[in-house]
C-alpha cells in the first residue's frame, strides 16, 4: 500500500464516515421518537399496543421508499457520479428530518398530523435508499484492494455512531427537561439540530474527490447507459443473495434499536433513561464490531466472517431476552452487548461484499437495489411484527423465534455466495487496471 494509497483511502473512508454518522443520526432519531413518543403525540386515540403498532408501521414505511431511492441514487451514481449523487441523498435526509421537528401533533392538526409523518418519513427513506452505496463504494473504490474490508468498514461504523449520537441527544434531551416536557415539546429538539448537522456533512462531502474506479470509467467513456436495466438483466442472482444476507442483520438490528426500547418501558416497566443506556452500550459494541469485521474479512475472507456473526445470532436469540426479561441491568447489558457483536460482524464487511458482487459499471444500481430490497425484507417491519408477536404470545419468546429464523434465512444465502467471485472482482478494480477486466465490452453496453 502506497502512501498516496493511504491517503486516499484515509480521507475518503472519513469523509464517508462523517457523512454517514449524520445521516443515520437523522434516521435513527426517528425510531427513537417511534418507541418513545410517536404513539402519544400522533396516535392518541388508539389503545397502547396499537397505538405502538401504528408508530412502528410510520418506521416500516421509510423503507418502503427505499428501493424506490436506490432504483433513482444507483443511476445517478452510476451516469453521473458517486459524488453529486452523495450530496443529493444528503440533502433529502437533513430537509425531512428538520421538517418533522415542526410538525403539528394530532391534538393540533388532525389526521393530517400523521399523513404529514408518515411523508417526510417516505422522503427518509427515499435518501437512505440511496445514501448507503454511494458512501460505501466511494470508500472501497478510493481502498487499496487487500483492505477494502478495513475501510468499508470505517463507513459502516457510521451508522452506530449515527445511533450513538442520537441516543446521547435523547438522553440529554429526557435528562434536561424531564419526561412531561420531553414528550411535549422536548423530542423535537433532536429533529431540529439536524439542521446544523447538515451544514457540517454537506462541507464534509464536497471536500471528498470522485471515486477513482468512476473517474476511469468516464474518461475511457465506459459509463453504462441503463445501470439498473443491466443490474436486472444480468445480475439478478447477485442481487436477491447480497439482499438475503443483509437481511437477517437488518432484523435483528431493528428488533434492538426499536423494540426493545419499547419492550423494556412498557412490558418490562423499566425507565426510558436505563433503555437508552443500554442502546448506547450496544452502539459501542456495534461500532468496535464493525472494524473487528472488517478486519476479519481482509484476513480470513468475507464469507467466513459472516457465517461467524449469522451462528452467533443463531445462538444468541434466545438467551438474549432470557437476559433482558431479568430485568437485571447487568445482565441485560450482557444481552446487549453480545447481540450487538454478532451485528457488527454481519455488518462491518457489507461495503466490501456489496462493492464485490457487481461490476464496476453497475455497482451503485446494484448495491443500491440489494441494500434496499434486503431492508424491505428484514428490517423494514421487524418492529411491528416483534409488537404484534409479543402482543399474541405475551412471551418475548416468540420474537426470539423469529429473529432465530431470520438469522436461518440470512445465513442461507450467506453459505451461496462464492469466495473467488468476490476475490476475482476486487483484483479487476485494482490498482493499475482499474475497470479493465470487471467491465463488459463495449459492443455489449
Amino acid at each position: 500500500m502506497t502512501a498516496e494509497a493511504t491517503s486516499a483511502a484515509r480521507r475518503a473512508s472519513a469523509s464517508s464516515y462523517l457523512g454517514t454518522a449524520i445521516e443515520w443520526y437523522d434516521f435513527f432519531i426517528f425510531s427513537t421518537a417511534a418507541a418513545l413518543v410517536f404513539g402519544e403525540a400522533f396516535f392518541p386515540a388508539a389503545d397502547p399496543t396499537t397505538r405502538t403498532l401504528l408508530s412502528f408501521a410510520t418506521l416500516g414505511i421509510g423503507f418502503v421508499a427505499r428501493p424506490i431511492g436506490g432504483v433513482v441514487a444507483g443511476h445517478l451514481g452510476d451516469r453521473i457520479g458517486r459524488k453529486a449523487t452523495l450530496v443529493l441523498t444528503l440533502s433529502v435526509m437533513g430537509v425531512s428530518t428538520a421538517a418533522i421537528g415542526v410538525l403539528p401533533t394530532y391534538d393540533q392538526a388532525g389526521l393530517l398530523a400523521p399523513v404529514l409523518l408518515v411523508v417526510l418519513r417516505l422522503l427518509q427513506g427515499f435518501s437512505a435508499g440511496g445514501e448507503w452505496a454511494g458512501a460505501a463504494l466511494m470508500a472501497v473504490e478510493h481502498s487499496p484492494r487487500n483492505s477494502r474490508g478495513l475501510w468499508g468498514s470505517v463507513v459502516q461504523s457510521g451508522t452506530p455512531t449515527g445511533l450513538i449520537v442520537a441516543t446521547l441527544v435523547f438522553l440529554a434531551v429526557q435528562l434536561g427537561v424531564g419526561s412531561e416536557a420531553f414528550v411535549a415539546w422536548g423530542w423535537r429538539v433532536p429533529f431540529l439540530l439536524s439542521v446544523v448537522l447538515l451544514g457540517v456533512a454537506m462541507y464534509i462531502r464536497l471536500k471528498v474527490s470522485e471515486s477513482p474506479v468512476f473517474a476511469a470509467m468516464r474518461a475511457q467513456t465506459r459509463v453504462v447507459e441503463s445501470p439498473l436495466l443491466r443490474v436486472l438483466r444480468d445480475h439478478r442472482k447477485q442481487v436477491l443473495i447480497t439482499a438475503l444476507t443483509f437481511a437477517g442483520c437488518n432484523a435483528i438490528g431493528y428488533v434492538f434499536l426499536s423494540f426493545l426500547l419499547s419492550y423494556g418501558t412498557g412490558a418490562l416497566g423499566l425507565g426510558r433513561d436505563l433503555m437508552l443506556m443500554l442502546s448506547l452500550a450496544g452502539a459501542v459494541t456495534w461500532c468496535a464490531a464493525n472494524l473487528a469485521g472488517g478486519v476479519l474479512a481482509d484476513r480470513i475472507g468475507r464469507r467466513r466472517t459472516y457465517i461467524i456473526g449469522y451462528v452467533l445470532f443463531v445462538a444468541w436469540a434466545f438467551p438474549f431476552f432470557a437476559l433482558i426479561d431479568t430485568r437485571s441491568p447487568g445482565l441485560m447489558a450482557l444481552a446487549v452487548v453480545v447481540l450487538c457483536a454478532a451485528i457488527g460482524l454481519t455488518f462491518g464487511p457489507q461495503c466490501a461484499l456489496y462493492a464485490e458482487s457487481f461490476p464496476p459499471g453497475v455497482r451503485y444500481s446494484g448495491a443500491s437495489l440489494a441494500t434496499a430490497l434486503g431492508a424491505l425484507v428484514g428490517g423494514a417491519f421487524a418492529p411491528v411484527i416483534a409488537t404484534a408477536l409479543f402482543a399474541e404470545t405475551s412471551t418475548a419468546y416468540s420474537v426470539s423465534a423469529y429473529m432465530l429464523l431470520a438469522a436461518l434465512v440470512s445465513l442461507g444465502a450467506v453459505l451461496a455466495l462464492r469466495e473467488s467471485d468476490l476475490a476475482r472482482m476486487r483484483a479487476a478494480d485494482y490498482p493499475e487496471d482499474v475497470a479493465a477486466d470487471a467491465m463488459e465490452p463495449a459492443a455489449e453496453r
